[in-house]
């Protein structure tokens, strides 16, 4: 199993943060990297504060609610709503879905994870969000067939994170019971913040990172796209 190196901060926060579903241009300025500090733990804040200024903050608290072993939301809900605010679009601009994942190797068939994806679907209905729900413990069983090549069995959720086709895309959140937000970035968060999307070549997965490359510069222009 690969090594990880895995970016973690907690903090405290109090209870009653607004949701705001609308333009959040303000947001570099208020919360931006320098002012909280130089290097990774600006960032963090940066994150840990576009999240409980939009709607991710309530889908974080329904998919801690549901109790799922080792649940995250992961990838473009993060990265895209990064981007929407240091270029002061509106949160939610571009987001093609949410990426809800969790890792239970209690049971990995088909339909177990079937009944908890139509649990948070329902769950996440009145936030009006698309969610995409995958139990990371069974990936390595469907995956050569989609893609037609091998994928690894995971030891827990976060390990996806080394095999997204993009190591900017490489970033996860959750929320703690006593709502302290946890962000991971095994790859650190510099190319996040400077809108780079690097290729990450652990699987072959070019096709992949050229059509998100694709789409993804057509919601955002200023992305630099670093070729494979």
């Amino acid at each position: 199993m690969k090594s990880m190196s895995i970016l973690t901060h907690k903090t405290s926060a109090s209870s009653g943060h607004p949701v705001f579903r609308g333009k959040i241009s303000s947001l570099p300025t208020r919360v931006s990297p320098v002012r909280h500090g130089a290097g990774e733990q600006g960032r963090v804040y940066f994150i840990e504060e576009v999240i409980r200024s939009t709607v991710l903050y309530d889908l974080l608290k329904v998919l801690r609610d549901a109790q799922q072993p080792d649940a995250w939301l992961a990838s473009g809900a993060i990265y895209q709503n990064v981007w929407n605010a240091l270029t002061g679009r509106e949160a939610g601009h571009g987001i093609k879905d949410y990426d809800l994942i969790y890792h239970d190797e209690a049971d990995t068939s088909y339909e177990a994870e079937d009944r908890v994806i139509t649990s948070l679907v329902e769950s996440c209905a009145p936030l009006g969000l698309p969610v995409e729900i995958r139990n990371q413990a069974r990936v390595h069983l469907w995956f050569p067939k989609h893609f037609g090549m091998d994928y690894p069995k995971l030891g827990c959720s976060l390990e996806s994170l080394l095999y997204y086709a993009s190591t900017t895309h490489s970033v996860a959140a959750r929320l703690h019971e006593d709502d302290r937000l946890q962000i991971e970035a095994p790859f650190g968060l510099e190319a996040m913040f400077q809108m780079q999307m690097l290729p990450n070549k652990v699987l072959q997965n070019e096709e992949t990172f050229n059509r998100k490359a694709n789409r993804l510069t057509e919601h955002w222009p200023e992305l630099q796209i670093f070729p494979w």
